[in-house]
């Protein structure tokens, strides 16, 4: 039998030929159908490289596409067509995507919050903050410190009206969700709305979702054999789903406990119930997900979304993208707190994404409202932190095929920064800012 050694990608590049991302697929294709048996996916690549290597000879390469049709051929012929089905859906769903950025769409994107960007833009635009341009003529002429001061203002106003709008709806209410994608400003913002909640007089139980993940060992993975965090089904959607129907129908629940350093439950259970008046509170990437509140009437949730809106064009008339944004938030966050380098974060970050367009962002027309946690100041703190890197990365990653989604993010993102004065100092950040959950000094970080 030949052995497969080689693989070709899309894009014509040639890379060394990996059978546990097969593995990998097919697991994760199992999950989302409710299975955690790895070793039946390890099992079943095993048959795929079997077949791969009796079908083709020594010196043929096969592509990416002739190994998926294997897969699905492999998965229907062993009995597994529900697996098969979510591997077939989720390619297609890829092959998607790539039509989509292939040729320039005929109409806005659905995944844009239209209506908050015009009055993002406006916003920008009346404080000389619509361009790199403007921002650093501002900065140059000293209004650092008033540029600062405008910013957290404006996330604030969105703050105090999302508090505002909650407070409206309070005699019917059970439920506030605070979600968005990755490095989007959760835990600020959720502590930022309780904290005005409770000064209106109202009470809120906080229900952390951590606590029902699945063990480690059942978790999916990426391509590159990292544990995919990112997804809904590394969560057990359907506890917190009966959990949160029962807490909202006044019942106790026995919430699980989550160990981090052991990746398991604990088997320790907390009991909960809510006393009258009391709102459940949440602060979760998947909040807005369908699974997650099936069964609860519309009128007892409030979901606000948030995304980094930031409304800035460089010289060339093209605006920053607010996931590179996201990405240097996440690359220090990680740093910081979860001993994950920078150069680590980059490499999975395309893989965070992908989780973003399936289970998150796709929902945001379902939030009751939008906030904006972009401030346009934090790009001249990236740029003093991470420049330097991101120059490095390029280099690093350019003739690298495997790594083409990193060295495509590292050039764009260095080619933001390069168009913004740095900012070395960041003394004037007020320590409640949004971006002291990324750069450090939080008032909240015992949250």
């Amino acid at each position: 039998m030949a052995k497969i050694e080689s693989v070709t990608k899309r894009s014509g590049a040639i890379v060394p030929f990996n059978p546990e991302r097969i593995t990998n697929a097919i697991y994760r294709a199992a999950v989302a159908v409710g299975g955690r048996d790895r070793s039946i996916a390890e099992g079943l690549a095993h048959d795929v490289v079997a077949f791969l290597e009796s079908k083709f000879s020594e010196s043929y390469i096969p592509t990416v596409e002739e190994i998926q049709d294997i897969v699905e051929k492999v998965l229907i012929e062993k009995g597994h067509a529900r697996v098969a089905k979510a591997y077939i859906l989720y390619r297609e769903e890829r092959a998607q995507t790539r039509r989509l950025r292939a040729r320039i769409a005929a109409k806005p994107s659905e995944n844009i919050p239209w209506a908050k960007i015009w009055r993002v833009l406006d916003w920008a635009a009346s404080h000389q903050l619509h361009s790199s341009e403007a921002y650093n003529q501002r900065v140059q002429n000293g209004e650092i410190g008033q540029i600062i001061q405008e910013c957290e203002a404006a996330y604030n106003v969105d703050v105090e009206n999302a508090a505002e709008m909650i407070s409206s709806r309070i005699d019917h209410l059970k439920l506030v969700i605070i979600s968005g994608p990755s490095s989007s400003g959760k835990t600020t913002t959720t502590k930022k709305i309780e904290l005005r909640l409770q000064r209106m007089g109202y009470s809120l139980v906080a229900l952390n979702l951590d606590n029902y993940f699945f063990d480690l060992a059942l978790h999916p993975k990426d391509e590159f054999g990292d544990y995919d965090f990112e997804t809904p089904q590394a969560l057990d959607i359907d506890q917190i789903n009966e959990h949160l129907n029962s807490l909202v129908q006044g019942e106790t629940i026995q919430m699980p406990t989550y160990d981090f350093k052991s990746g398991r439950r604990t088997g320790q259970r907390t009991s909960l119930r809510l006393k009258t008046g009391e709102l459940i509170l949440i602060d979760s990437l998947h909040g807005l997900f369908p699974q997650l509140t099936a069964g609860i009437d519309v009128e007892q949730t409030f979901k606000v979304y948030l995304e980094p809106l930031l409304q800035m064009k460089d010289p060339d008339g093209n605006y920053f993208r607010w996931t590179d944004i996201r990405l240097i938030r996440r690359m220090l966050r990680d740093a910081s707190h979860r001993a994950y380098s920078p150069q680590k974060t980059l490499e999975h970050w395309h893989y965070v994404r992908a989780s973003e367009m399936r289970n998150i962002v796709p929902f945001f027309q379902t939030a009751d409202y939008i906030v904006n946690s972009a401030m346009p100041y934090e790009l001249s703190l990236y740029r003093y932190k991470l420049a330097d890197q991101f120059a490095a990365w390029v280099e690093h990653y350019r003739d690298d095929p495997l790594r083409e989604d990193a060295f495509m993010r590292a050039e764009r993102t260095l080619n933001m920064l390069q168009h913004i004065v740095p900012l070395s100092d960041d003394a004037m950040v007020p320590r409640d800012s949004v971006i002291r959950e990324f750069i450090g000094g939080s008032i909240y970080e015992a949250y």
